[in-house]
């Protein structure tokens, strides 16, 4: 019967969801005005490649903290209580937040505060990725676990949607209104995470040294080749493909559309991957998880390429929206294979792993992209990255026979370890 119980019928997952929601709300909402704020702070004394320069720079200082730090937060997350370590970097974005709005209100903002910040909202999110990505399995039975990630792109992809628009229509009211929000969303979210109650654990045993535990996260990974090729094609593909940083370019220089236009970029790919995510929480995916992966990649890049030649709003956003749709579809079935195919003592660990690779397509392709526009411009870094995208799909799909004969989304019945104990954690 456990195919029946719908997740939002389990109150750890409705606080869970809530708290996602919530956070991804305050997370975009900021991060679209981290980027206005430095593109034109930096425009007031720089040409507009070297404008662009220091937007790639956010992505650099975001990206450099979960690389350092990947090793040690998959084992923190297999270790520690998931739940305190969500606490823990809610609370750490709600003071990024506070801090913006403080400066912001005082006129006082800078680069080097900025840049600051960016880096503490890294080390956040590489400790929050895992900890959050590894708990959401112990909210539910497996057997609705790709429901129950569904729902919960749904609340990621609508905080995508609505927070770029709360950041950038609050910052036409009053720049410091952005980050106000974003500093009451967290506080909110924090609240939805102090609310999880006791989850089931699965532990290994932990005589291991925890280097030894930390690179047995990796050598999984390593060994099994379907969770190895869905990260990595993820990676590669977006990492080319970081048409986002570039958006505050688009709209100033480009398009002419200014911070609510800015919003409107932001929000279009966000709409297209909640349609996708709505669509599946309703009807998940079940055949051809592998070979619909791989399509998926190869429209996203696509899409890119239409987003960079476009100098008309409308077509801007259409590409974009696609773009969405396709990237959620990628999404869900990479993340229901990393989930469903790595053991629950391990989740942590390879979660890091996934989160250390989402994180270099996504703040490290954000610093390409920023970079190749220095020197060459936009829209040849936006169809560069597509063009990349389309090739990293076509290579995987030789690479990674068992990507594209993945059929559905059941894992071996040997991927349970007997050595390892389930325990309720209180």
């Amino acid at each position: 019967m456990a195919d029946h119980i719908h997740p939002f019928r389990i109150a750890n997952f409705r606080a869970y969801w809530a708290s996602r929601l919530s956070m991804t709300l305050a997370q975009y909402a900021m991060i679209i005005i981290i980027g206005w704020q430095t593109y034109n702070i930096a425009r007031e004394t720089m040409s507009p490649p070297e404008a662009a320069a220091r937007l790639g720079m956010i992505g650099l200082l975001q990206f450099i903290p979960l690389f350092v730090l990947t090793p040690v937060v998959g084992w923190v997350a297999d270790r520690l209580d998931r739940r305190n370590i969500g606490r823990a970097t809610v609370s750490l974005q709600t003071l990024c937040a506070a801090t913006l709005a403080f400066f912001t209100w005082h006129g006082a903002m800078t680069l080097p505060i900025l840049f600051t910040v960016a880096v503490l909202l890294g080390v956040a999110r590489a400790f929050s990725g895992p900890a959050f990505s590894a708990l959401a399995p112990n909210l539910v039975p497996k057997e609705v676990l790709p429901h129950a990630i569904a729902l919960s792109s749904i609340s990621w992809q609508v905080g995508m949607i609505i927070g770029p628009s709360i950041g950038g229509y609050a910052y036409a009211i009053s720049p410091a209104a952005a980050y106000i929000a974003s500093t009451v969303l967290f506080a909110a979210a924090l609240i939805a995470v102090s609310l999880i109650g006791p989850v089931p654990r699965t532990f290994a045993p932990s005589r291991a040294h925890p280097l030894r535990q930390i690179a047995e996260g990796l050598a999984y990974v390593w060994q099994n080749k379907l969770v190895l090729g869905a990260i990595t094609l993820d990676l590669f593909a977006v990492l080319l493909a970081g048409a986002t940083a570039l958006f505050p370019v688009y709209a100033r220089d480009i398009l002419h559309v200014g911070s609510r236009g800015l919003s409107m970029l932001a929000a279009a790919p966000a709409a297209g991957a909640a349609a996708t995510a709505i669509v599946f929480s309703f009807r998940p995916l079940k055949s051809n998880v592998g070979p619909k992966m791989l399509v998926a990649v190869f429209v996203f890049g696509c899409s890119q390429i239409v987003f960079g030649l476009s100098h008309w709003l409308p077509l801007s956003l259409g590409a974009l929206f696609v773009s969405g749709c396709a990237d959620m579809f990628s999404v869900y079935i990479r993340q229901s294979l990393i989930q469903l195919h790595t053991p629950d003592d391990k989740r942590g660990r390879v979660s890091a792993v996934s989160q250390l690779t989402i994180s270099a397509s996504n703040e490290l392709g954000e610093a390409e992209s920023g970079f190749l526009a220095s020197l060459f411009s936009a829209p040849f870094a936006v169809v560069a990255g597509g063009l990349g995208a389309i090739t990293v799909t076509l290579l995987w799909t030789w690479l990674f026979p068992s990507i594209r004969n993945a059929r559905t989304f059941d894992p071996p019945e040997t991927l349970h370890d007997p050595s390892t104990r389930l325990e309720t954690v209180s």
